[in-house]
């Protein structure tokens, strides 16, 4: 996909990228986007469009890195972005995957132990997941901010691109759907087999995008602004 703009219609963004619904949720802007274009929401509804874009780039883009407009974001308004992304997981990504789970096995005859094993490496994911968000809450993200504050007027910062690393919570999610696709057999309710995986397929797609804002934005401005103190 072509870097978006503020020209671009954010039904194209969304057709050609469907995951971008979540993050345009974050955002404030639901379905129904008729044909306006990206200027036109954050007009609409008073978003920066230079960071919008920048976000939603870097959420689509592997190699993208806007160092350039890096420089005109806080910190805090990337954490802003990602608490809400944090708060996403917790009140409907991960509820939802425990209710399909239930749902399947529930309608699973009791002999389908691989089923249970793999309910309970889910609950092994959530809690690291989990982990994570209460660390950005309380540790992280409350840290930037200070930085931030005692670099008011020192800015500009220099912000250099971060190394990818391996996340072991995308780790172990493709480790779980590793288990769903090879390893799921006896009898169970195929519809909600399918639900359960797709659910957890979006999980870990939507981690790996934010992990890119996370590694690529906020951790860059964190190391920078530490840098400076």
């Amino acid at each position: 996909m072509t870097l978006i703009n503020k020209d671009t219609k954010l039904c194209d963004i969304i057709l050609q990228e469907p995951s971008t619904i979540t993050v345009l949720d974050r955002f404030g802007i639901s379905l129904g986007v008729g044909d306006a274009r990206i200027s036109d929401a954050c007009h609409e509804h008073d978003i920066d469009v230079n960071f919008f874009t920048t976000i939603l780039n870097t959420y689509i883009e592997e190699n993208y890195f806007p160092q350039t407009a890096l420089l005109a974001f806080s910190a805090s308004k990337i954490i802003e972005y990602l608490a809400k992304t944090n708060e996403y997981y917790e009140k409907n990504v991960i509820p939802n995957i425990e209710r399909h789970f239930a749902f399947l096995i529930n309608k699973t005859p009791s002999q389908n132990s691989n089923l249970v094993l793999m309910q309970q490496f889910f609950a092994e994911v959530k809690t690291e997941l989990l982990q994570r968000i209460d660390d950005d809450r309380n540790k992280w993200f409350p840290t930037i901010a200070l930085n931030e504050m005692k670099n008011i007027g020192k800015m500009p910062y220099p912000v250099k691109d971060t190394e990818d690393f391996n996340d072991p919570i995308e780790e172990k999610i493709d480790d779980l759907i590793n288990m769903l696709i090879m390893h799921l057999k006896g009898e169970y309710d195929h519809n909600l087999g399918y639900a359960v995986i797709t659910a957890i397929f979006s999980l870990k797609k939507d981690i790996k995008q934010n992990n890119r804002i996370r590694n690529r934005i906020l951790m860059p401005i964190s190391q920078a602004l530490s840098c400076k103190l």
